[in-house]
């Protein structure tokens, strides 16, 4: 019997000790779609619905072994890098990026958590700045990230319109500005630009205190469906629809702030069937 080729997708990310973002969430995230999922650890975290407690960056040796060893073997239909903590861990991602030929990158640059905190130092945003935006397919900041990236405060949709397009031309080839920190009319609201088109992406806002792993979630599922074979804008779009049904289903477990459903149809087909 002839084994069908299957998609893959490879996370760079933190690991998160509560299930609820990073490696963990990215994984669940490739599986949904049936796509095989990859993980390079750059870090690991203890933490759970309340925050984080402690967080540990690998040997920056270790995190380009999982690289070459991933990528040299198995190859990447899409990759994604999360939370990579320090510059030198962004350094070295940023040069095996270019060494390895990972063209199909999206970048979710963890710098500022959806409160405003920043989670990296100046240094290490200037190098991600500099070395990883300029080789992403697809960078997707929240409104804080667009922030530093973009050089200006954002306030209205004009404002994450200029965003876009000053972090576009910092090198990447597509831009999500996220509205998911922004407010009013605005909260969920998503700018899009390619160079040379805007697109405002819009879902269905879903009520819940439960968003853990939002941003992974998305990057992951780009990643994913660009390994299945979609477009830029399409992959996106079919993210967004699949986050939209996580929060929907979002899991208020812990005593905090819970993840999102990844598997939400095993979740319907549970509550179905008892």
């Amino acid at each position: 019997m002839t084994i069908p080729k299957i998609p893959t997708a490879l996370s760079i990310a933190g690991s998160d000790s509560g299930g609820g973002a990073g490696i963990q969430a990215d994984l669940r995230t490739f599986a949904f779609h049936c796509v095989h999922g990859m993980s390079v650890l750059t870090c690991v975290t203890a933490q759970n619905t309340l925050g984080v407690t402690r967080v540990d960056a690998l040997p920056v040796e270790s995190v380009v072994a999982q690289l070459e060893a991933v990528v040299q073997d198995i190859g990447a239909g899409a990759t994604k890098t999360g939370m990579l903590l320090n510059q030198e861990i962004i350094t070295a991602v940023a040069e095996q990026v270019k060494i390895l030929g990972l063209t199909q990158l999206v970048v979710d640059p963890v710098m500022v958590s959806r409160t405003g905190a920043q989670l990296i130092a100046d240094e290490a945003i200037a190098t991600l700045r500099d070395f990883l935006i300029p080789q992403a397919l697809i960078a997707t900041p929240n409104r804080y990230e667009a922030q530093l990236l973009g050089g200006l405060e954002i306030n209205t949709l004009e404002d994450m319109q200029t965003a876009a397009k000053n972090i576009y031309h910092l090198g990447a080839k597509h831009v999500l500005v996220k509205g998911g920190a922004m407010t009013g009319d605005l909260r969920g609201v998503d700018v899009w630009f390619d160079g040379q088109d805007f697109q405002v992406l819009q879902t269905t806002t879903i009520d819940t205190k439960h968003t853990h792993g939002t941003g992974c979630t998305l990057s992951a599922a780009i990643a994913a469906n660009l390994s299945l074979g979609k477009t830029p804008l399409e992959a996106t779009k079919a993210a967004k629809d699949y986050v939209t049904a996580a929060l929907d289903h979002a899991l208020a477990i812990g005593s905090g702030t819970g993840p999102v459903g990844h598997f939400y149809p095993l979740l319907d087909l549970r509550l179905n069937h008892g």
